[in-house]
């Protein structure tokens, strides 16, 4: 692989300094980072890659297996044990990790960190000062000072988000230099200049019809946008507007503004948000699919009654009277048109449709009848050139598919009859489809007489005359076998390098850019520099005074603002020495033991050597909590734990739930077992709830709560919880940040545990706690009956065999073993008051119970 010239400087730039490099989309950031995997592919460098995807790692894998690099980079999961991933550590070269692995073997030094010769880090953007990529990064610097730690980015977009996010994910990655490079630099538009690309712009007019229905969806966004502002004022009003309402980001921008007030948003508000969302996806139907595709998508929110009941008034504004007739239009005809009035109208006899043909469909045949006449005039010795067609998606995909097999006659009847015709007219159009079809055969058998010897042979011909090469269904993304027609989506497919694999594989001479796209307008013009011997002319299609042209318009300006923005962070951001980690000061961690005593004559220096430690389970390194809790200076030891999630002193252990996972929990009665595991074992249970960062911190929504408890609600479940586990302490946290800090303060001074202890304690463990003496299912009876508590269920237990034996005391002696009369009343009259038959069960009678001992002394 030959870099170009910018390429080159890019790669020597990161390659001298650790920095984060930012390239613009589609510049080719996956050619740079593959030349760092192709350097460092040695058994002397041992380098770990962290945040790819493995898709990715398959596709770099392949590309240097196709340049013969060798020893080739290995992925690593979890299908290699903690020996054999030792193995592969001392055995060097380009190792592929994924984030939880590697956490958990450097914190088991597994890894020779020494030996490491530095880390690559994909999706710069991402990375942030609780992420387990920037644990790690913290984790190496510690051990490794010589190391170095290069990040990649092609989201500049990325960084615009919360405040000095740039300077941030820099501070997490370890790094002081940041490499910039927008399409708009100089070395980037000199090399794209060297070998331009041949392109054909075909501004595409919509119809009228389309027209109307484009004015008609922006009005009605821009009127649930002047709402939405009026209703909530949390939200930024200068990022809330019609321009930013029809890009695809558009949800995320407000959802990263509502979130957080999302629980006080009143219904209306959230209707608007809702509404946005649905009239932005029937404007981008108007533009990417066809007229009988977009009626339906039109018709379907008008007809529901979900929609119709709940919309927040746009449907019965003048704009979606007009929406209306004009998708029907592009259907029957503009009737508005005909101001005669008809005399006799016959209802029963349904109208004759009138199928509007999508233009770009039309300008694509043109399209297509211009490259079969170059290919018919190539040269003999290249041969024709093949044909690569770009698309949205895999929709639009199927669609010119179909029109270019078939023709649009065929697309739209067929569309049609499946979704709006009824049966007497689908027979109807079928028999003027029959018709048409053989007119079609007919012409095209006279094309062949006439053309002899002499026809085309890269049969485009075949299909604008009629008679498809091949079926619809063989033709999805090869269209043509000879000269190689190949239709591809621009996005959804589940492989990121899917289009530039095919763009390699097969080295097209002309593209047809369906839809228009900003990363691959760029790839093409990548591929045009790094091919100059071979032409290349690219027919751009996009429909003139368009949401389309103005949406791909804007993706432009947001990039290039983007950069603008992060060249000025560059020249003012002050960026300390030690920020590379390289010293014995850690800026990103404190290092200081936590609460360890301050003596303030030595500048405040702690005089105890003891480090506090935390006992973490293997499986919370998917969370950010061990990274956080590391930070604040608290050491980590992974465990396989059975009983709790977090163990911070030798009595207190953690459950942490999220709040997805605490109602699946409550629900499956999993949380249940768990907490009856923790209080048998550990004398400070503790249920900690943590809720999303991003999201309200409530579990109660602006409706009062019920009075009425019912096993459907998750406060009753709670409360039901708490009463049933005295002992349970309840940890409300807002965010893993918040989790931490009272970690810390929970170990102020207690005792360290001990991991072998720890991993000892499982659901059938005994020789834990004095309790384990006893059979747990009489104690659990025993505690649940009145008059016994926490405080004197010991001492019964003590003193008493078994509940046989507890029906036969008197009031006299409950009260010297109990302490109190009111207690010992509660406990006597429960046992000695005949019960009624509704309210009690044949296993609950005394006698029955007499069998079943507590003392474990008597075997179970």
């Amino acid at each position: 692989m030959n870099l170009l010239e910018y390429e080159q400087q890019i790669f020597l730039d990161a390659f001298h300094e650790n920095g984060l490099l930012v390239m613009a989309k589609g510049l080719g950031i996956e050619r740079i980072f593959l030349s760092f995997l192709k350097v460092y592919c040695d058994p002397a460098n041992l380098v770990l890659v962290l945040n790819t995807t493995n898709l990715e790692e398959d596709f770099y894998i392949e590309q240097l297996e196709r340049e013969n690099v060798s020893p080739l980079p290995k992925s690593i999961n979890n299908e290699f044990n903690a020996n054999e991933r030792q193995k592969l550590y001392l055995q060097g070269g380009v190792l592929f990790l994924t984030s939880r692995i590697l956490t958990v073997d450097l914190l088991c030094d597994r890894v020779p960190v020494e030996n490491i010769t530095g880390i690559l880090v994909a999706r710069g953007h991402k990375i942030a000062e609780s992420c387990q990529e920037a644990f790690i990064l913290r984790l190496f610097r510690q051990k490794n000072k010589t190391g170095f730690i290069k990040s990649f980015s092609h989201n500049a977009t990325g960084f615009m988000t919360g405040f000095n996010h740039v300077e941030r994910t820099m501070k997490s990655l370890y790094v002081r230099r940041l490499f910039l490079w927008p399409r708009f630099q100089a070395n980037v538009q000199e090399a794209m200049d060297k070998h331009k690309i041949d392109v054909v712009e075909i501004h595409v007019p919509l119809t009228d019809s389309m027209v109307a229905c484009q004015a008609a969806l922006l009005d009605l966004i821009n009127a649930c946008v002047k709402e939405l502002k009026r209703y909530t004022t949390a939200i930024d009003t200068e990022e809330i507007t019609v321009e930013n309402a029809i890009s695809k980001s558009f949800e995320q921008i407000i959802r990263l503004q509502l979130d957080p007030v999302w629980h006080q948003l009143g219904a209306k508000s959230r209707q608007l948000v809702s509404d946005i969302k649905t009239l932005r996806l029937i404007l981008r139907h108007l533009t990417q699919y066809d007229c009988v595709t977009f009626y339906n998508m039109v018709n379907s929110v008008k007809t529901s009654e979900k929609q119709f009941g709940q919309n927040t008034g746009w449907l019965f504004l003048e704009a979606a009277d007009n929406l209306f007739v004009c998708a029907r239009s592009r259907l029957y005809g503009d009737q508005r048109k005909t101001k005669k009035p008809k005399p006799e109208v016959d209802t029963s006899k349904p109208e004759t449709p009138q199928l509007e043909v999508c233009p770009k469909w039309t300008a694509l045949g043109q399209v297509m009848e211009e490259i079969a006449s170059h290919n018919a005039q190539a040269d003999r010795e290249l041969g024709p050139g093949r044909v690569l067609i770009a698309a949205e998606d895999d929709r639009t995909c199927a669609q010119i598919r179909e029109y270019l097999c078939d023709g649009s006659d065929s697309l739209l009847g067929r569309l049609y009859n499946k979704s709006i015709a009824s049966k007497g007219e689908y027979i109807e159009y079928s028999k003027k489809k029959l018709i048409a079809k053989q007119q079609k055969v007919s012409d095209q058998q006279t094309l062949t007489q006439m053309e002899g010897s002499n026809q085309a042979t890269d049969g485009s011909a075949d299909i604008l005359a009629g008679t498809p090469p091949c079926s619809s269904q063989e033709a999805y993304f090869t269209l043509l076998p000879e000269p190689v027609t190949v239709i591809h989506p621009l996005h959804g497919c589940s492989d990121p390098f899917s289009l530039v694999r095919t763009l390699g594989e097969v080295q097209p001479t002309y593209v047809v850019l369906y839809d228009p796209d900003m990363e691959f307008v760029r790839q093409l013009e990548v591929y045009r520099a790094t091919h100059p011997d071979r032409p290349l002319r690219v027919y751009f299609l996009m429909y003139v005074g368009s949401v389309e042209e103005q949406r791909y318009l804007t993706s432009l300006r947001k990039e290039k603002e983007a950069f603008e923005y992060l060249i000025r962070e560059k020249g003012t951001m002050v960026i300390p020495e030690e920020r590379e980690g390289k010293n014995d000061t850690d800026q990103a961690r404190d290092t200081t033991p936590a609460n360890a005593p301050v003596n303030t004559r030595k500048g405040g220096q702690s005089t105890d050597p003891a480090v506090s430690k935390v006992i973490v389970d293997m499986r919370e390194f998917r969370s950010e909590l061990p990274s956080l809790i590391h930070r604040r200076g608290i050491e980590i030891e992974p465990v396989t734990l059975e009983v709790g999630d977090y163990i911070l002193t030798p009595e207190i252990c953690v459950e942490r739930k999220s709040v997805s996972d605490l109602i699946g929990s409550l629900n499956n009665g999993r949380l249940y077992n768990q907490c009856v595991s923790m209080t048998r074992y550990y004398k400070k249970p503790m249920l900690l709830i943590e809720f999303d960062p991003s999201k309200p911190f409530s579990i109660q929504g602006k409706y009062p709560m019920s009075s009425d408890v019912t096993m459907q609600e998750t406060t009753s479940r709670l409360s039901l919880l708490t009463i049933h586990f005295p002992n349970l302490r309840i940890l409300w946290c807002q965010s893993p940040h918040a989790s931490a800090e009272i970690f810390e303060e929970l170990k102020a001074g207690k005792e360290q545990p001990d991991a072998a202890t720890a991993a000892a304690v499982t659901a059938l463990a005994e020789g834990i706690d004095w309790s384990d003496r006893y059979n747990h299912t009489p104690q659990d009876m025993l505690i649940r009956m009145p008059g016994v508590n926490f405080k004197n269920y010991k001492n019964i237990m003590n003193r008493v065999r078994d509940i046989a034996e507890l029906c036969t005391l008197s009031m006299e002696e409950l009260q010297g073993i109990m302490g109190t009369t009111q207690n010992a009343k509660l406990l006597w009259d429960f046992l000695h008051t005949e019960q009624n038959a509704e309210q009690t069960t044949s296993a609950s009678k005394p006698e029955q119970k007499a069998g079943k001992r507590w003392s474990k002394s008597y075997k179970r």
